[in-house]
């Protein structure tokens, strides 16, 4: 028999005797292109699935399947029902990294029969794209209203061959903001998703989840063999997640490409998300924006109030001047509210979300704000005190709403497994309590017309579909630890983001420091970058809100490097990865939605890099002028960090581009249509 082919034919189950072992499938389905093929098996009591591309295989058989508490693991028997569907169709972002999304899939449902009342009947959804697939379980013999608890994930993630991977060790008490570290795939313990693997068979693997809703976040387990398994953040008591039947759990993903940009320019995340449940997002625009914010990190002035409290009024309209002056949208104003003075993190519960310092007049700011055409951009840090802010949030939106903010940056510092609940327990920062309140606050800000961008978040899984007004995350480590050192970011980490991190969504990574040095004579305590990196963050890091982070007076002073970050827009038509190893460099070119120009951003790591990049991706017979920004001959991270070039030349389609960049370097141009 062929492999898809049943084992045992479906009569001979009737003479199988209690407790024997039989083996049923499989039942296999192919991507749109035949690119790749999973099947599904039970076997032994096993419930296994395996994936090939072409003539590698990818996954060896991989166990499926939860275990619910007061019963024990399930032994599947049967394997039954497998349903096959096809879809091709294009749906539209109202914002994104591209507009128009092409969704084509395959679909594969199977149902498990387990020997276990919860287990009995288990409906296993396969989605496969030619550039990866999804798959999901539907708890269906889970009565309908009986409170269930899951107690163990058993889905695994086999991998055949050698990998390295990116990665760095879960439940950390910082949350995701760690380094990444490469090694060995068989060296990881315990990861956060996304994590990519790079194989001596030539492909790209990415391990994450889509549409997390209602459950915990997926870590990974390694075993030391190459093979991972789920491992979800449990509530205090142990407890995975607690669930009223029947009942679905988020996608598991798996993104399978030949260069590290196929992930990057995969959209199966956002594929495997419900369409959106906001009718009308039109009152979102993607944007830029300036803020009180590097200051305080550079201790010029204070969160906390006294003399040198930073969000005061006169310093917020003097930020408004500058924003009106050259064009951005909103000033990002953190520590105005009461709460902030002592020991903010361990009093968070002593944060007022509608009452402002006295030297902060909001009624003066949003009506000077609106006479500029200036937003003030609102910001909710809870110190992880949840409670707290769940019992304000209803007031906190309507206060924001009422002076006419609608984008609110949300935080929660707080070291992970502490944060409390109503009941006294300590909670991690992405379990089934967390993931439950960030789309809480997402919802209630909907309905008051104001976007959330969320800081030391639950990771994106693509719920920016469903939910627009979820525009952008942290969850990485972001510039302001290019203030704090101990150490800074090196310059592999933004070329290593866009693999790992990004693959999960858009990221407030707030670029755009030209005061690389700030004072600091010690590499690690300061931005290791050039400024050309700087500017061409725009680009390669992904959000549809871009913080111009610097001071004002910092920009003033190189109108130069300036200009670029003035044109770039945070809106596109379509992204595309145009060369990239992972940790090594990565350039990436954006069509600005509904325009024709083209913008091109580049960075690399410590080592300098001089690539040829065709220009294939501009329009055919269309002239640009290439306004290019890149490093100085003598320009190093090291040594000479803000010694910079700009240079103007019209291409075409059929020219190539020498892309220059020194150690810690970048390269960003914007191609501007001629005729």
């Amino acid at each position: 028999m062929n492999r898809r082919s049943y084992l045992f034919l479906a009569p001979l189950a009737g003479l199988m005797l209690p407790g024997t072992a039989f083996a049923a499938g499989p039942e296999c389905v192919q991507s749109p292109g035949k690119v790749i093929e999973l099947c599904v098996s039970v076997d032994g009591g096993n419930a296994t699935y395996e994936v090939r591309r072409g003539a590698v295989q990818v996954l060896a058989p991989s166990a499926l399947g939860m275990t619910f508490a007061g019963e024990p693991q399930a032994r599947y028997t049967a394997l039954k029902g497998a349903t096959r569907s096809a879809s091709d169709t294009t749906w539209e972002q109202p914002w994104g990294e591209q507009r128009l999304v092409r969704d084509n899939h395959t679909e594969m449902t199977v149902t498990l029969e387990g020997d276990t009342p919860l287990n009995k009947a288990v409906d296993v959804t396969f989605r496969l794209f030619d550039d990866g697939f999804g798959f999901r379980y539907s708890f269906q013999s889970v009565p309908k209203g009986q409170d269930v608890d899951v107690m163990d994930d058993r889905t695994a993630f086999d991998t055949v061959g050698a990998y390295q991977a990116w990665w760095y060790e879960g439940l950390g008490q910082e949350r995701d903001e760690y380094l990444y570290t490469q090694t060995d795939a068989r060296r990881i313990t315990l990861a956060e998703t996304p994590l990519t693997l790079k194989g001596e068979n030539g492909l790209y693997l990415s391990f994450h989840e889509a549409a997390l809703v209602d459950f915990p976040s997926m870590l990974l387990e390694g075993d030391g063999a190459g093979n991972l398994s789920a491992w979800l953040m449990p509530w205090p008591d142990g407890v995975l997640a607690h669930k009223t039947g029947p009942f679905t759990t988020p996608w598991r993903t798996v993104l399978i490409g030949e260069s590290a940009g196929a992930l990057a320019d995969s959209r199966i995340e956002l594929n495997l998300n419900e369409p959106s449940k906001i009718k009308d997002i039109s009152w979102f625009k993607p944007g830029k924006y300036v803020g009180i914010w590097w200051e305080m990190h550079l201790n010029k002035s204070t969160w906390g109030s006294g003399p040198a409290h930073g969000a005061n009024t006169a310093n917020v309209k003097h930020y408004m001047d500058f924003a009106a002056k050259y064009g951005f949208d909103g000033v990002l104003v953190e520590g105005w509210n009461t709460g902030w003075d002592g020991d903010w993190i361990a009093n968070g519960d002593k944060f007022s979300f509608t009452e402002a310092y006295p030297d902060f007049d909001i009624d003066a700011i949003t009506a000077y704000g609106k006479e500029k055409g200036v937003n003030l951009v609102g910001h909710n840090e809870t110190g992880g005190a949840v409670v707290n802010y769940e019992d304000q949030l209803e007031d906190a939106m309507a206060f924001y709403a009422r002076y006419g903010v609608s984008q609110v940056k949300t935080g929660y510092v707080r070291h992970s497994g502490t944060i409390p609940d109503r009941d006294g327990g300590k909670q991690w920062f992405a379990g089934q309590y967390m993931v439950r309140h960030n789309l809480h606050v997402a919802e209630v800000a909907a309905k008051h017309h104001i976007s959330i961008d969320a800081h030391e978040p639950v990771k994106d899984t693509g719920l920016r579909r469903t939910w627009p007004n979820m525009i952008s995350r942290e969850g990485a480590r972001g510039q302001e630890f290019n203030a704090w050192g101990n150490p800074t970011n090196p310059p592999e980490h933004v070329s290593i983001l866009p693999f790992t991190r990004l693959l999960a969504g858009p990221m407030d990574y707030t670029p755009g420091i030209f005061d690389i040095e700030h004072g600091k004579t010690e590499l690690t305590r300061r931005v290791q970058s050039t400024l050309a990196t700087q500017l061409a963050l725009y680009v390669v890091v992904y959000s549809p809100i871009q913080m111009a982070a610097d001071l004002p007076e910092n920009y003033e002073a190189r109108p130069d490097a300036f200009q670029f970050i003035l044109d770039v827009p945070t809106d596109w038509e379509v992204s595309k990865t145009l060369q990239a190893a992972i940790g090594d460099y990565v350039v990436m070119a954006r069509q600005p939605r509904g325009g024709q120009d083209w913008y091109l951003g580049a960075v690399t790591d410590e080592e300098a890099h001089t690539l040829s990049q065709p220009l294939d991706f501009l329009a055919p017979g269309k002239r640009y002028e290439a306004q290019i920004y890149k490093d100085a001959p003598d320009a190093d991270y090291r040594t000479n960090p803000t010694a910079l070039v700009t240079d103007t030349r019209v291409v075409t389609s059929k020219d190539s581009l020498d892309i220059a960049m020194a150690p810690g370097g970048g390269f960003a141009v914007r191609f501007k249509l001629l005729d």
